[in-house]
């Protein structure tokens, strides 16, 4: 397994999560899938894990103009976790793309495309897991 590290620095608690979830940098232009300000973007779902930036780029490019792509990797294996974002020049580029592709077969799978959506609030909680506690006794 290979062991990465990195200083990150956040600005807020929000930034600090996404972060934490995610594993990209909040302040990194170029590592935000999630966040493309005011412009629509893409989601793409159920890609190959053989797929490249380049391989998406070039489908995409069919539609207009694509001004970037984002293929997010397990932080762990360094793996594609199958899915995408991809952000085009104007929004009637966008809907054309998610129109002509959503449901097309591309390399071996169906393609699920649609609009982007912000990620949902996960709530304040750290995950499941509880119990423990209370001390062991070794009577019977």
């Amino acid at each position: 397994m290979r062991i990465r590290s990195a200083v990150v620095f956040v600005s807020n608690i929000d930034e600090f999560f996404r972060f934490v979830l995610t594993g990209f940098s909040p302040k990194s232009h170029s590592l935000q899938p999630f966040d493309f300000g005011d412009n629509m973007s893409i989601y793409v779902g159920n890609l190959s894990y053989d797929v490249s930036e380049a391989d998406l780029t070039a489908v995409f490019a069919e539609y207009g103009s694509v001004k970037r792509v984002q293929l997010p990797t397990d932080r762990e294996t360094g793996r594609m976790r199958g899915f995408g974002f991809v952000e085009m020049g104007t929004d009637a580029e966008e809907q054309a793309a998610i129109d002509a592709l959503d449901g097309a077969e591309w390399m071996g799978r169906d393609l699920k495309v649609n609009k982007a959506k912000p990620r949902e609030d996960r709530g304040g909680s750290f995950g499941g897991g509880g119990g423990g506690g209370g001390r062991r006794s070794n009577s019977f």
